[in-house]
């Protein structure tokens, strides 16, 4: 998938997930805070631009919305240093990281891996990118998922257990991040179940408007 940004055009790699980052989210999985960031990992095909329309997986039946702030790497680096980290953003927008709650329930249960209820078809909805600059503030950014008109997440980017900088000095060093590669940084609480012909509708005040229909 290209990603626009601008008048420049980036060609999506790799989509790093950030699991369990904000607390109340945390709380109401009824699980507990991660000692450092919990990492997985979606290919680019599941991106969907907005407008798209959604297809509800088959293979599950609890389909809930994730509604988070998302980082397109620009510069590539390996082990960048968090001061620097700010440096290596092209661009940040809003995205869904959609997932079949059932599924990874009973993944998580059996001790298996969580693709399957993470990284299906059109999972990445994803929101147009607004070029990174001085006047976006990575540590304030809030923003809200409404479902058919209906606010049912609100979050702000300062409420993140590991803030932007780290995620990025975090992930250079396991991974050296290339131009193209995106950040969903986690999401807040007030998770719930999507159903069909639901509208999605993700809306930051620096960010814009983004939706989704699920077909």
């Amino acid at each position: 998938m290209t990603l626009q940004l601008g008048a420049q055009n980036y060609s999506a790699q790799r989509i790093f997930c950030i699991g369990k980052n904000y607390a109340e989210h945390v709380k109401e999985l009824g699980g507990r805070a991660p000692g450092q960031p919990v990492v997985f990992m979606k290919p680019a095909t599941c991106l969907v631009s907005p407008g798209e329309t959604i297809r509800m997986p088959a293979h599950g039946n609890n389909l809930h919305h994730e509604a988070e702030v998302v980082v397109l790497i620009g510069t590539p680096g390996k082990d960048i240093a968090e001061s620097d980290a700010a440096s290596h953003i092209a661009g940040l927008t809003l995205g869904l990281d959609l997932t079949l709650r059932d599924v990874q329930s009973d993944l998580k249960k059996k001790g298996w891996p969580w693709e399957i209820s993470k990284a299906f078809d059109q999972s990445a909805p994803l929101g147009t990118l607004t070029p990174y600059g001085d006047t976006l503030p990575l540590d304030n950014i809030p923003f809200q998922c409404s479902v058919n008109g209906a606010v049912r997440q609100t979050g702000n980017s300062g409420e993140m257990l590991f803030a932007i900088p780290y995620l990025i000095h975090f992930l250079s060093g396991i991974w050296e991040l290339k131009e193209g590669d995106l950040i969903f940084t986690g999401t807040p609480s007030g998770v719930g179940p999507l159903e069909m012909r639901d509208r999605v509708t993700l809306h930051s005040d620096l960010l814009g408007t983004f939706e989704w229909t699920l077909a």
